[in-house]
């Protein structure tokens, strides 16, 4: 989830499935540190700058991979063909036109919502919100579609359970009341479901279910989605 060395713990039973749990943890991490990076900058240069500058913070901090899986789906959906050839251009280490207007609008909506909220410790609490719930709904979305190919990175991860999902959920949903407050939350949470349920109608009709890169997608749409609520709640 990360670009932060870690010890290998070696072959872990079940694959990642069960650690999905923590991934608001691990989001929660990342708003931390991007929204010190935001808050700080505030004080020294204007709002977009500054949120610039706090984007980019977890872009490296994570290696862009999920902004690689929003672009390998859009440059997927965007081929013409079957299943087997949107596949085939999703696993192209290349980028393709609608990737990178993919990125554009990513960058440019979650850049837009995070200057359009006054103060730099409210930037703090969305990219926190944000962050950490966007993380929730990828073991939400993995309830409801099955993996693509038996192969790929997603279908190694294996399949976490409902109470995984759930506990992902309510850790996602606490720490988004923390950094915007309970109505600011939900407000945010419905958003975050809708933006998933669209990625994944997409996915289940283009691909049939989910890839890694589908799953990358899905934590893009849901954390636009959330600092956009942020965004309407603060500004």
């Amino acid at each position: 989830m990360t670009r932060i060395p870690l010890p290998d713990p070696g072959v872990v039973a079940g694959g990642l499935a069960p650690a999905m749990r923590c991934f608001p943890l691990v989001g929660l991490g990342l708003g931390l540190l991007a929204g010190l990076v935001g808050a700080i900058a505030t004080w020294l240069l204007p709002p977009l700058p500054a949120a610039l500058l706090a984007i980019l913070t977890l872009v490296l901090a994570t290696g862009a991979l999920h902004e690689d899986g929003l672009a390998d789906l859009a440059d997927g959906l965007g081929a013409r063909g079957g299943i087997d050839k949107r596949l085939e251009v999703m696993r192209q280490s290349s980028i393709g036109a609608y990737g990178v207007l993919a990125l554009l609008f990513s960058v440019g909506l979650r850049v837009g919502a995070l200057a359009a909220i006054p103060g730099g410790w409210r930037m703090a609490g969305a990219l926190m919100a944000a962050s950490a719930l966007s993380r929730a709904m990828i073991p939400a979305a993995m309830q409801i579609m099955p993996p693509v190919r038996p192969d790929g990175l997603g279908a190694a991860a294996g399949v976490p359970d409902a109470t995984v999902a759930a506990t992902a959920a309510g850790l996602g949903l606490a720490v988004a009341a923390l950094g915007i407050g309970l109505g600011g939350a939900l407000a945010a949470a419905i958003l975050a479901i809708v933006a998933t349920l669209a990625v994944v109608m997409v996915a289940r009709r283009v691909l049939g279910g989910f890839t890694g890169d589908v799953l990358g997608a899905v934590q893009q749409a849901a954390e636009i989605a959330i600092l956009l609520a942020a965004a309407m709640v603060w500004a």
